[in-house]
């Protein structure tokens, strides 16, 4: 059952100039890479007239995306080497309501003082079907255990990592539609660049034997309005041939119905889409 969004124990907001850094050592930065791969895929398909990022952690993602737009708004105190369109802070966002079709948050929630209104903030702006991709850390993996075992006040431990469906819970209760949702990177948090290239293995080992254990996951949602139709494109229908012939109830040894273009394949059916029982 979805948890209310009260405003609860939260965090201690994280300098973002400590955050910022830690994300250009050796060890951020492996990870860092990891998710820039993996967004270049993924943002392509999510088009919106406004794209804006939240947060700062390195290179702007969103410049592989389709918007005509792109916004960059680190935190404020936050003044990195990298372009910048304004500073702002993602519990109050300058922003209109119902104008920006995609919003990224590369590890704001857990560093937030107020992970909640941050996503009350993102549902204000976004526009219908606009979509909001959620980078976090696991805290069911090695680097969840790493963070209960620090102990000094230094990022990214000091953040409060949030289990994937309480986020989901989250966006649910605020209207989203969890459209995907990714797990990456299995290699335990260890500055030694050597060790890590040695682990190299765990990355498809991960992915096939303990997928939930991952540092980080990637996560998207689609904002739901009622109301609102989405815009379908048509789909091409094939002619008959021989008109009058009735189509075959069997295709390739399947069912016409598991055979139909509406019909997701159980192989591509992705399992993180669905709330956690």
């Amino acid at each position: 059952m979805p948890q209310p969004l009260d405003s609860g124990p939260t965090s201690a907001g994280t300098p973002p100039q400590a955050l910022y850094g830690w994300f250009q050592g050796a060890l951020g930065r492996s990870l860092l890479d990891a998710e820039l791969e993996r967004l270049q895929v993924l943002l392509p398909d999510l088009y919106g007239p406004i794209a804006v990022q939240l947060g700062e952690t390195g290179p702007d993602p969103l410049k592989t995306c389709d918007a005509v737009t792109s916004i960059h708004a680190p935190p404020s105190g936050l003044m990195p080497q990298t372009e910048v369109n304004l500073t702002t802070s993602p519990e109050a966002l300058p922003f209109n309501t119902k104008s920006v079709g995609l919003v990224m948050l590369p590890h704001v929630l857990e560093f937030s003082a107020a992970p909640h209104q941050v996503l009350r903030e993102v549902a204000r702006v976004l526009v219908p079907e606009g979509h909001v991709v959620i980078v976090g850390f696991n805290p069911l993996s090695m680097w969840g255990l790493r963070r209960i075992l620090n102990f000094t006040d230094t990022p990214p431990w000091q953040g409060r990592f949030y289990r994937l469906h309480r986020v989901k819970d989250w966006l649910a209760l605020l209207g989203f539609e969890i459209v995907s949702g990714e797990m990456l990177y299995y290699r335990p948090p260890l500055n030694s660049q050597r060790v890590r290239d040695k682990l190299a293995f765990l990355e498809r080992a991960g992915d096939r034997w303990w997928p939930l254990l991952a540092a980080v996951y990637v996560l998207v949602g689609r904002k739901r309005e009622l109301g609102v139709t989405p815009l379908v494109p048509k789909r091409l229908h094939k002619r008959s041939l021989v008109p009058g012939l009735a189509e075959p109830v069997v295709r390739n040894g399947f069912p016409k119905e598991i055979c139909s273009v509406d019909t997701p394949h159980p192989k591509i059916y992705n399992l993180y889409c669905h709330n956690d029982r």
